[in-house]
């Protein structure tokens, strides 16, 4: 499949879980894949060398998506590599489930940090990038929670909706180099690191509202964003796409 061919696309938090599922579907369709990893290498070299054993192309890179200097040094690797950026997928996000009334300060700026300073970091420092594709498009993994105000997840579900805002301002500047930005609501998703969440007994609840009466996979998230990054969605932008089940409409 060459949807995506020759295309250069970054995904960070590529090497695990959806992310990982992301970047093989990229690299699966086309793209040559920049994935990026803050603390778990191992996971991230395992992709890279999955991809590559099937014939795709993909390095990794090492990334904190909520420090400036990560992420300008990302950029100019790729500035001085690639020359160019087609995708960007502001996958990296973390979670910590935690009652409304137990949240600290610290937890809140984290998740915080990493969902939405990250996405805010990582989109404005690859625009110059994104403007020579022509066609570039920005796709943020965004989640139900942001829309509905998930269980134990004040933090998480306030990082989530800020990340909906965050990508139509980001359509609204982009369209004038043709950069398009859409985020996915994904709804619950099964993988290796969702497990733990997912067994909380409030996202149990909230299962039983899932119109298809299972949890989503990591494929169904990932060819999402192959449809999005391709130019088969030329004419979206600016959308929340929901990937979850009929948990939430």
């Amino acid at each position: 499949m060459n949807r995506l061919k020759n295309k250069i696309a970054l995904v960070t938090g590529g090497g695990r879980g959806i992310g990982k599922a992301i970047s093989s579907k990229l690299a699966e369709n086309g793209a040559e894949v920049i994935l990026t990893w803050v603390s778990d290498r191992k996971s991230a070299d395992e992709t890279v060398n999955s991809i590559i054993a099937n014939g795709g192309k993909a390095r990794t890179l090492q990334l904190e998506v909520c420090d400036e200097a990560s992420v300008d040094a990302v950029v100019a690797n790729i500035a001085e590599k690639e020359g160019r950026l087609d995708i960007l997928v502001n996958n990296a996000g973390i979670n910590n489930p935690t009652d409304f009334d137990k949240i600290t300060s610290d937890d809140w700026d984290k998740i915080l940090g990493v969902n939405l300073k990250g996405p805010f970091l990582c989109t404005q420092r690859c625009l110059e990038l994104l403007k020579k594709s022509n066609a570039g498009s920005i796709i943020n993994i965004g989640s139900v929670s942001g829309q509905y105000g998930g269980p134990r997840t004040a933090h998480y579900a306030a990082s989530k909706a800020g990340l909906i805002s965050l990508g139509q301002v980001a359509a609204r500047f982009g369209a004038e180099w043709n950069i398009r930005c859409n985020t996915i609501s994904a709804g619950l998703i099964a993988s290796e690191m969702a497990d733990a969440g997912l067994k909380d007994p409030a996202v149990q609840k909230a299962a039983e509202n899932v119109l298809m009466k299972r949890f989503g996979g990591t494929s169904e998230v990932a060819d999402t964003v192959v449809y999005l990054a391709s130019d088969d969605s030329s004419y979206i932008t600016a959308q929340t796409i929901n990937v979850n089940g009929g948990l939430y409409f």
